[in-house]
């Protein structure tokens, strides 16, 4: 049996990650909308490696932070979790958001591809809404006393809409999960044709050696 102290401890981390979400899926949007910003500073360098590596920590950082978000967002993919503290309700969703939009990284040309950037532009923002929407709006209403807030915080806060608050918990995991699968699916795709690649190389070397004798 859990004792209190260790379970208002990690009520304390679990409410830290969620009010740390908020700045990082604004850092996330705010970089992937720098793009023209950086792209047009990169014009700028007389080197073409200072270019290059301002490009590469652009891009790193882009990225990284999007993948904590995802990261971070776990939280909200435990039912007991979601059950016992006050959290966005659409938090799970928007960390499938996040998911969708590292999937098309990894499986488009990214920015050199127009539909893919816009595709990724189009997931990010609706996580960053779907997160920060009801975060402003429901967890943080439940500090104030008044029955507009308290309206909105039994509809968008999951510990006071536990049924719709599950649902999503279990739609977001079922979401991540078929997305994770389709990523898995496309890396062993792209692996295994390599080594029969280098087997019909490998077999068509002795007989062009024997034509050439």
């Amino acid at each position: 049996m859990d004792s209190p102290a260790f379970g208002a401890a990690e009520a304390f981390v679990e409410g830290t990650i969620a009010a740390a979400l908020v700045a990082l899926w604004l850092l996330a949007v705010a970089l992937h909308l720098a793009r023209p910003y950086m792209l047009a500073l990169t014009r700028k360098f007389t080197l073409r490696l200072g270019a290059d590596l301002w490009w590469t920590i652009y891009v790193g950082m882009r990225d990284i932070f999007l993948l904590q978000v995802f990261l971070g967002s776990f939280i909200f993919l435990y039912p007991d979790v979601v059950k016992a503290n006050d959290l966005p309700i659409t938090g799970g969703l928007a960390a499938a958001c996040a998911f969708a939009a590292l999937l098309l990284k990894l499986m488009t040309r990214a920015d050199a591809d127009a539909r893919s950037f816009y595709a990724q532009t189009f997931f990010i923002a609706l996580g960053a809404c779907l997160y920060l929407g009801t975060y402003l709006l429901g967890s943080q209403m439940t500090t104030v006393n008044s029955s507009i807030s308290n309206q909105l915080a039994s509809i968008l806060v999951s510990s006071q809409n536990q049924t719709i608050a599950l649902a999503l918990c279990y739609l977001s995991a079922l979401l991540i999960g078929v997305m994770g699968l389709v990523a898995v699916g496309y890396n062993l795709r792209l692996a295994s044709p390599a080594p029969r690649k280098a087997e019909a190389t490998a077999a068509s070397q002795p007989a062009a050696k024997s034509q050439e004798r």
